[in-house]
């Protein structure tokens, strides 16, 4: 009956993940994150603010958006 008692009584194991995975987990989150801020781009700027998809791309429309946005 004791025997019983201290094996339930042990706290359940973790295992430590291995470097690789959370490698492969931190990598899928940071294309999972690109992939969400080109949608929202491409969503906001061409369906919200009917422009066109070639221009939601371009460095220079986004400089000037931020120009925008921090002006004095």
């Amino acid at each position: 009956m004791e025997k019983v008692m201290d094996e339930q009584s042990e706290a359940p194991k973790r295992r430590k993940k291995s470097f690789g995975r959370r490698l492969l987990r931190f990598i899928l989150f940071i294309i999972l994150f690109a992939v969400c801020i080109a949608g929202g781009m491409v969503f906001g700027y061409v369906y919200v603010g009917k422009q066109p998809l070639e221009e939601a791309f371009r460095p220079e429309t986004w400089r000037h958006v931020f120009d925008l946005v921090f002006a004095p």
